[in-house]
């Protein structure tokens, strides 16, 4: 007789039968008002049918010869009564399995207890089989055309951007990311972080080397003393703080930025050719450098015969229109560099200015009053504290309410690690830039607060996060 094995899931019997002898399933139902074990209906079965049908479909000599399966009773007794089902394989034809089938049904005893059997389905186990490969084909195929939709699109671009990623290296000792021709090449480009080298190597550029936040490491300042090199920043706040870094400790030759609230990563092959084409010397852009900071006007009165306010700004005292006290962006100044168009600034001095109008009245212009900065809480205070001691490495800690640290890994770790945040991690101090795919992930977990040097292109800022800048904590 052939072998059938039986697996037991949920409750419902799987069987795994030999193709070759089972063409059928007899499948019943069997309750008895006693409780029964299923060798009582097994030999139940065979007893009460021996002789019914002929020695042709006896069941004994049938089971014998390999055209019924062994037959598999599941049952069980609840409060004194049993109920379960009874399943016959059958290699026989439809005719005789029917006439088998039936013939359950007239055993009426079980053991000593009353019994009722009642046939449920004859099933064709090559239908069920068709109709499982049927089912598993719609799978595949549906799994095989969505596959299709992206193969050999982009295909170019995978294959570049993994050259690209296996082309950058960590250069010095401060392991800087950057292109394999920094050593090579006459001329470096000095951009803020590794995916603003990875997106120059994108377009051929291979002499980029990034500076990883906004301390300046000690090996782009050796490097900077024996090539010309370029300073390639964003155009926001950020990229004015670490052009403004650079030109402090760095020796650089010239100075380009991305156009206005964007990111060096994010531009398109030819913005960046035209941003470096149109790069301008350092000393230009200094001249270019506003040459007073903003000042703050009050408002003040004169003691007259008729005393009136005096206003405290300057376009509220009749000056030109023209004339700015606010310090362009780093991006405002290399425009201002490639047009020669510079706005003026206002030099007015700090002791007093007089203007007289048709009644003689005086106005005094008075020292500009302080800022003054706002407080910061102890948690702020602690966020302050860990940005400071992660500037330069390139690191992310996940501090708790208290703000102790309670983990600590690389930025290029922070995507695996952001699906693991530990359970006491209340915010995360990273230092590099906020994304908007960073935040997406943070949301489904229990940070609430991220603190980073700067904000990348965030388009939708999650509800339950709270973004904090570096120069935010300042």
């Amino acid at each position: 007789m052939r072998d059938v094995w039986y697996v037991f899931f949920s409750g419902v019997i799987k069987m795994y039968l030999d193709p070759t002898t089972v063409k059928y399933l007899i499948k019943a139902k069997i309750s008895t008002d006693g409780v029964v074990e299923k060798p009582d209906v097994v030999g139940a079965i065979f007893g009460q049918t021996e002789g019914l049908l002929g020695e042709e479909l006896d069941l004994r000599d049938l089971q014998k010869s390999g055209r019924i399966g062994r037959i598999e009773v599941n049952i069980e007794s609840k409060k004194g009564k049993s109920d379960g089902e009874i399943i016959v394989p059958s290699s026989l034809d439809k005719v005789e399995t029917s006439i088998l089938a039936s013939s359950l049904e007239t055993i009426d005893r079980v053991g000593p207890c009353k019994a009722k059997i009642e046939v449920a389905s004859v099933e064709d186990v090559r239908i069920v089989k068709r109709n499982r490969i049927v089912e598993r084909a719609k799978e595949l195929l549906a799994k095989l055309l969505e596959e299709t939709k992206t193969t050999g699109f982009g295909i170019t671009e995978v294959v570049r951007d993994a050259v690209h990623v296996e082309e950058i290296t960590n250069y010095g000792p401060d392991k800087c990311p950057a292109g394999p021709n920094i050593d090579t090449s006459d001329a470096v480009i000095i951009v803020e972080g590794r995916s603003d080298v990875l997106n120059l190597l994108k377009y051929g550029i291979k002499n980029a080397i990034a500076v990883e936040g906004t301390s300046v490491p000690k090996t782009i300042q050796e490097l900077s003393k024996a090539k010309i090199v370029t300073a390639f920043v964003d155009g926001d706040r950020g990229g004015d703080l670490i052009l403004k870094e650079l030109l402090q400790t760095a020796e650089i030759d010239f100075v380009t930025a991305a156009p206005p609230n964007c990111e060096v990563e994010e531009l398109t092959y030819k913005q960046v050719t035209k941003a470096l084409r149109n790069k301008i010397p350092v000393e230009q852009y200094k001249e270019n450098m506003p040459k007073a900071e903003e000042k703050t006007w009050e408002r003040v009165e004169t003691v007259s015969a008729h005393t009136k306010p005096v206003y405290t700004k300057p376009s509220d005292m009749g000056l030109p229109h023209e004339i700015s006290t606010e310090k362009p962006s780093v991006a405002a100044n290399f425009q201002a560099g490639q047009t020669h168009k510079i706005a003026a600034t206002s030099k007015l001095g700090s002791s007093e200015f007089t203007q007289h109008d048709e009644k003689k009245r005086t106005f005094h212009l008075l020292k500009p009053k302080q800022i003054v900065k706002k407080e910061l809480s102890p948690i702020q205070i602690k966020y302050r504290e860990t940005l400071t001691k992660l500037s330069g490495l390139s690191k992310v800690n996940i501090l708790d309410t208290q703000g102790s640290v309670v983990s600590e890994m690389h930025v290029r770790d922070l995507p695996a690690c952001l699906k693991n945040i530990p359970e006491n991690g209340a915010s995360l101090v990273l230092d590099g830039v906020i994304t908007q795919r960073m935040l997406d992930e943070l949301s489904n977990t229990n940070i609430k607060t991220v603190v980073g040097i700067k904000k990348g292109s965030i388009t939708k800022q999650p509800m339950s996060l709270n973004i904090l800048t570096k120069a935010e904590l300042e």
